[in-house]
């Protein structure tokens, strides 16, 4: 065991107690009763870490202590003591039962913004605020819709399991939503101070991997675990050494993992021979394109705005148009894409993407002083410690 700064403690727990809840949920059977044995485990930690060291399997070290906690809990409880002696309890949490409590929070019975929120705050251990950053939302409504849910299913006595097969679809959708929030969050985050999180983005390919496995006919899931492959098969050209963001078209596509785009790119075709398009499909057909090229320069601009023309009539949002204007950009020209950007002002005038896009179109078209606003601003809302050096740097060089 190695001595622990303060940062390195914080990280460490935060990255590993709330995926702890899944288990424990399957464990004791009520949320609130797994989430005490999780902060009591996180207390547990903070008193002994900082003299102990982190233990080399931070995970198993806070599981074991929940569950002799949970132990305890049960023998308290006389109604559970002939329940206990037949409970099979692991050395560890099993990682399928994440799958089913993520089913479980998607229950049609509760709204779909509530499914989400609750299902990454309880099952993949996101903080609210992460959460109201993901959806665009004050974390205040993430922490109410949340409380409902919970509420919702205890009072419904909403089973915990992986549905029927006649049901899965009614859930589908918030499923993948929130295994790709997920993987957005380890991709780049936006809380604490790392810009990504390998095991946050692990986990989310890992259950992306396991719902392919129980529905390998279904392309909306083929789609969305080629889309994960697809950036995690450019990962080790995406920070430098001294862990800033290396821009897309500077990055060394020699260090790309060529093997991994091309099984991603089977994947994609595999789902697109089923003729069901869906958006997240179309989002790996997108990052496929920008893969696949050997070369920045040969980057194929105009079918990447095709596609999201498509990911827009099936999907649309603002930030898919946000997106889509970066790439015409590269089609039209600037100026093209800076009027696509403005028309978005009113729903992204929060999104530190849209005053970076808008930074980088200004300074194309030369006006810096109007550019250096809009990265002030950017740099404002940004949380993720490599984008916001990023946007430093551009406010030092202009």
């Amino acid at each position: 065991m190695t001595q622990p700064t303060y940062a390195e403690l914080a990280r460490v727990v935060r990255d590993h107690a709330g995926r702890l809840a899944a288990s424990l949920v399957h464990l004791v059977g009520d949320f609130s009763a797994a989430e005490d044995l999780v902060q009591e485990a996180v207390e547990a930690a903070l008193t002994h870490w900082p003299a102990e060291g982190i233990p080399d399997r931070p995970d198993a070290w806070l599981y074991t202590v929940a569950r002799r906690r949970g132990l305890d809990h049960l023998r308290r409880e006389h109604r559970h003591r002939q329940k206990l002696a037949l409970v099979p309890w692991p050395a560890e949490p099993q990682p399928d039962h994440r799958l089913r409590l993520i089913f479980t929070c998607c229950h049609p019975a509760l709204p779909r913004a509530a499914q989400i929120a609750l299902t990454l705050r309880v099952v993949c251990g996101l903080t609210t605020a992460q959460i109201a950053k993901a959806f665009l939302v004050p974390e205040s409504t993430v922490g109410q819709r949340i409380t409902r849910a919970k509420r919702k299913i205890s009072d419904a006595a909403i089973p915990y399991r992986v549905p029927s097969p006649e049901d899965l679809g009614d859930r589908l959708a918030e499923v993948l939503a929130v295994i790709y929030l997920l993987f957005n969050e380890g991709y780049l985050s936006t809380g604490g101070d790392q810009p990504q999180s390998h095991d946050v983005a692990d986990e989310a390919e890992f259950l992306a991997a396991l719902l392919h496995q129980l529905m390998p006919t279904e392309p909306e899931v083929t789609g969305l675990l080629a889309l994960i492959r697809l950036h995690r098969a450019r990962a080790g050209a995406r920070f430098d050494r001294g862990g800033e963001i290396v821009r897309l078209q500077h990055q060394d596509r020699s260090l790309w993992d060529r093997r991994a785009i091309a099984d991603a790119s089977r994947l994609i075709a595999r789902a697109a021979a089923q003729q069901r398009p869906g958006p997240y499909q179309l989002q790996a057909a997108i990052v496929a394109c920008h893969a696949e090229a050997i070369r920045w320069e040969d980057t194929d601009w105009t079918q990447i705005t095709v596609l999201y023309d498509m990911l827009l009539h099936l999907a649309p949002s603002p930030v898919t148009r946000l997106h889509r204007a970066i790439a015409l950009r590269f089609v039209a020209g600037p100026a093209a894409a800076l009027a696509e950007v403005d028309r978005l002002a009113g729903a992204l005038s929060h999104h530190h993407l849209f005053h970076a896009t808008r930074a980088e179109l200004l300074r194309d078209l030369g006006d810096t002083d109007q550019a250096r606003a809009a990265d002030g601003l950017a740099l404002a809302l940004s949380t993720n410690p490599a984008e916001r050096s990023l946007l430093r740097r551009r406010l030092n060089w202009s």
